[in-house]
């Protein structure tokens, strides 16, 4: 029996990077998996990838919009007839300072990073409460926060700003829904520097901060500081989540899981 058995799971930005891992590694593990982005084309391949592996959904999803997220999950509803697990992975990094940011910049940044854990969070949760009923070990959310929201970011502090909403979202939720007996779990992951088109952003600001434009010294410079010796991969990410996902962290709730090669040790 996989560890997912019997389990229906929404990820956002699901398309590639962290969300499309953990797609993939949902429905290794038994999970019947919806695939939610803003990307269409992109998001559609990822699904139809998985298909040959398991059962796997494609959805437009905008995290910021209310009517999208009502009909992503009815979609499920209507599909999977439950919905298990929720996994908040869709995110912004905008790479500026305080002082060159602009208002507009900054409200799109905390209406993905935010707003849209929240929103799927309260939307989710009617689904997520019925389906918890039935299950041994009750639903789940994993939010995608960051070490950025433990610890202060040289590189962005609106990003940690945000990330740092969602870590204390996540412990907040994961009590009230204890406190109302919902058998909800909330936990948190948070990733250092990790090889993705966002790690790539992540780079290219810390270059420029730097007076250059030399990626690769940038790179180098971050492995220097990492502990474990390499910057981390999607599937480390991924697997993380879908442990806090599954059965085996069953006495887990509010917690954060620190996956960033040691960075945050130091």
């Amino acid at each position: 029996m996989n560890r997912l058995d019997g389990k229906v799971a929404l990820i956002t930005g699901a398309a590639r990077g962290i969300g499309g891992e953990t797609a993939r590694l949902m429905v290794e593990a038994g999970a019947r998996v919806a695939v939610a982005d803003v990307l269409d084309e992109r998001g559609r391949a990822t699904a139809r990838a998985l298909e040959s592996s398991g059962e796997a959904l494609f959805l437009h999803l905008d995290v910021t919009s209310e009517a999208e997220w009502s009909a992503a999950i009815a979609a499920i509803l209507g599909r999977f007839g439950r919905l298990d697990i929720l996994v908040n992975n869709a995110g912004l990094f905008l790479g500026k300072d305080i002082e060159t940011a602009s208002l507009a910049e900054w409200q799109r940044l905390s209406a993905v990073n935010l707003t849209g854990v929240f929103l799927g969070t309260k939307l989710a949760l009617p689904a997520l409460r019925d389906a918890a009923r039935a299950s041994p070990h009750g639903s789940a959310i994993v939010n995608l926060a960051s070490t950025a929201g433990l610890v202060g970011s040289t590189q962005d502090p609106l990003y940690s700003m945000t990330k740092g909403g969602v870590t204390l979202f996540t412990k907040s939720a994961a009590l009230e829904f204890a406190r109302k007996l919902y058998r909800i779990r909330v936990n948190s992951v948070h990733p250092g520097t990790i090889d993705t088109d966002m790690g790539d952003q992540v780079l290219a600001t810390r270059a420029r901060n730097l007076g250059t434009n030399d990626i690769a010294a940038a790179r180098a410079q971050v492995i220097d500081r990492l502990p474990i010796g390499r910057m981390g991969t999607v599937t480390d990410i991924a697997k993380g989540i879908v442990f806090l996902a599954s059965d085996d962290a069953a006495f887990m709730t509010g917690s954060s899981l620190v996956i960033d090669g040691g960075i945050t040790a130091q």
